[in-house]
């Protein structure tokens, strides 16, 4: 067994809880028993024990014996070996190696046996019955096969200690280089403050769906919230951003005549399955590939509906949408635009709108205090605009945003809003306080993006392979499943980081990588660690640097020949690095505060529902990261 696979039990067993692995590979070398040390290891397990001795009874040695096992038997026998052409009649090892080859592979063959009929519908049992196991087995075996099975860890994120957390152990901690709680606002005073407050005045569920439990006071406060954020006349709340854009792609694909939809290639799961939920035709253009675009818009009636489905932040890769462009191909082509910011809100903007505010910074700074739309800025433009209060807003629920009468259709007919139970007070009220301090301060994704500037340069000087881009994401290019699942299984147990990998089908085989999102919280120490740390990883798995991925021509936007550098999209001057105002990293122990006003204006926000605070108030004394 692979030492990746073994390690994915490694939350339930402390002997790999605690072991590395190399300290795995070291122990899988055959030992003066002609066992394995790690195959004796398990032996003493009071759980695997038993189970290998069974298999031993069952099968004997050699049938369980790797290749390279039994090539040790026998050069410490000064016995040439080679499993192919090895003399099975004198050599017992042989015989049963290959005996045991042959079941493995007609057991192969049986599997793999016409994959449109074996693998899709196995055999019923001898009553008749579907055999349900044997389908599980099936389609789980699949995904081990070609390496997108998805293994979870065990991390729990502390609150009083932002960015550590600990695994399995409570003991265990380790630093978190990876969550989409991209702000830390999951910990912020005045959001935990805000929830305890609902919590204790209207308790802990909303009650069942809006049209049954009622139109909570919370729920369209919220919505008022978003629907000013993004200076649209209405917003309506979902379960998560997945079932919105579901539903409203679903809805809207379904009810327009003949609708056409044209999606990006790279567009999010959730945004696929709405457009085959609606039944409408679906057209797929080349990422952020205007050209393409408009060559497929072209081709379809300028009368009949269409919707461009896009993202503005693409999570994986860190690349931004040409929103701008993208709407004006829309007006010229008669087009609805259906814009995906969860990766932006939060982070974008003088208020945190995304990055359709961000791309007309100065007119919505100067007009911050306002609802209103600044007209045809490009967040004017948009049609439709979904986010999430689960990412930078740091709870959990999704939405979407645009004109009065297309939110009432959504909400009338979506079977994903009118049968969901809605969201819990608590967590709708602390969505809230979360949006009102981001509108107030931008000292958190200033942070942000200066740590993200910060990771970005540092890797680069040791030609770490980060796929270029303008955004938060720091991807990182390994370019092998099974090697980004080792590095990133090496990072928790030998340096106590965690990075997740990104494997197939989420990336294209051949791109995965490890995804990096600083936050504010993270410290210029934590920083160094993490660069130092990776740079042991790749020495150790000696994975391919920068050079290495230029010299045979690139890949995943790494190493390509004659790139340009990518500029990112908040410049030094919104920032606040020409006039000082940019945020000072944290080092030295040095820890972040919440904003007194900032504070005040989310703490004010819900009064009128839940009661002036009692107690000392939240500010600058209270620690955010």
């Amino acid at each position: 067994m692979q030492v990746t696979s073994l390690l994915r039990f490694s939350a339930v067993c402390p002997f790999l809880g605690h072991s590395t692995p190399a300290s795995l590979r070291a122990l899988a070398t055959v030992s003066g028993n002609n066992a394995s040390a790690l195959t004796s290891t398990a032996m003493q397990c009071p759980m695997m024990g038993p189970k290998l001795a069974q298999i031993g009874q069952q099968r004997g040695y050699a049938s369980v014996a790797g290749n390279r096992e039994v090539e040790e038997i026998h050069k410490a026998k000064n016995v040439a070996y080679n499993p192919s052409a090895a003399p099975s009649g004198k050599c017992p090892h042989a015989k049963a190696a290959q005996q045991a080859a042959a079941v493995a592979q007609k057991e192969a063959e049986k599997a793999s046996l016409g994959e449109a009929t074996q693998r899709s519908t196995p055999a019923p049992k001898a009553t008749g019955v579907f055999n349900y196991g044997n389908f599980y087995e099936v389609e789980l075996e699949k995904k081990h096969q070609d390496k997108s099975y998805r293994y979870f860890n065990n991390i729990n994120r502390l609150a009083a200690k932002f960015t550590m957390a600990h695994t399995a152990s409570v003991k265990d901690e380790v630093n978190v280089w990876c969550s989409n709680d991209y702000l830390g606002m999951s910990k912020n005073p005045v959001v935990l403050s805000t929830m305890k407050r609902t919590l204790d005045r209207y308790g802990a569920g909303a009650g069942g769906t809006r049209n049954i439990a009622g139109n909570g006071a919370l729920h369209l406060s919220l919505e008022d919230e978003l629907a000013a954020l993004h200076r649209k006349p209405a917003a309506l709340v979902f379960s998560s951003c997945y079932v919105a854009n579901d539903a409203c792609l679903a809805t809207l694909g379904a009810k327009l005549p003949g609708c056409v939809v044209f999606s990006d290639s790279m567009n999010h799961a959730s945004m696929i399955q709405g457009i085959r939920h609606s039944g409408a035709k679906k057209v797929i253009f080349g990422h952020n590939d205007l050209a393409d675009l408009e060559a497929k818009l072209q081709a379809v009636p300028k009368e009949t509906p269409k919707i461009i489905a896009f993202e503005s932040v693409y999570s994986m890769c860190g690349s931004i949408a040409p929103i701008e462009a993208i709407c004006d191909l829309a007006e010229k082509y008669g087009a609805l635009t259906f814009l995906d910011e969860v990766h932006a809100v939060g982070m974008y903007g003088p208020s945190g709108a995304g990055v359709a505010e961000h791309l007309d910074f100065e007119a919505h700074h100067a007009t911050r205090e306002s609802g209103e739309a600044v007209s045809r800025s490009v967040q004017d433009r948009v049609d439709i605009i979904t986010g999430t209060l689960g990412k930078a807003y740091g709870v959990v629920g999704g939405y979407i945003a645009g004109s009065a009468d297309l939110v009432d259709v959504v909400r009338s007919y979506a079977p994903g809003f009118i049968f969901t139970t809605s969201l819990p007070p608590a967590i709708v009220s602390g969505a809230q306080a979360s949006i009102a301090y981001q509108r107030e301060s931008m000292d958190d994704r200033r942070l942000q993006q200066i740590n993200t500037r910060e990771v970005k340069r540092q890797l680069g000087e040791i030609g770490i392979p980060v796929v270029p881009g303008p955004s938060h994401i720091i991807p990182v290019l390994v370019g092998d499943a099974a090697l980004a699942k080792e590095a990133s299984d090496t990072l928790l147990s030998k340096h106590k980081i965690y990075v997740q990998s990104i494997n197939y089908p989420t990336v294209a085989r051949g791109e995965e990588r490890l995804r990096i999102t600083p936050t504010p919280g993270h410290t210029a120490e934590q920083i160094t660690h993490l660069v130092q740390s990776i740079e042991s990883v790749f020495n150790q798995l000696d994975l391919k640097r920068t050079a290495d991925w230029e010299a045979i021509g690139g890949r995943a936007g790494v190493g390509m020949p004659q790139a340009k550098e990518v500029p990112q999209i908040w410049t030094d001057r919104q920032l606040g690095m020409h006039d000082g105002s940019a945020p000072l990293r944290l080092e030295h122990g040095k820890e972040a505060v919440a904003k007194d006003d900032a504070v005040k204006i989310a703490k004010d926000r819900l009064t009128h529902l839940l009661g002036s605070q009692a107690g000392p108030a939240l500010g600058d004394s209270a620690v955010t990261a």
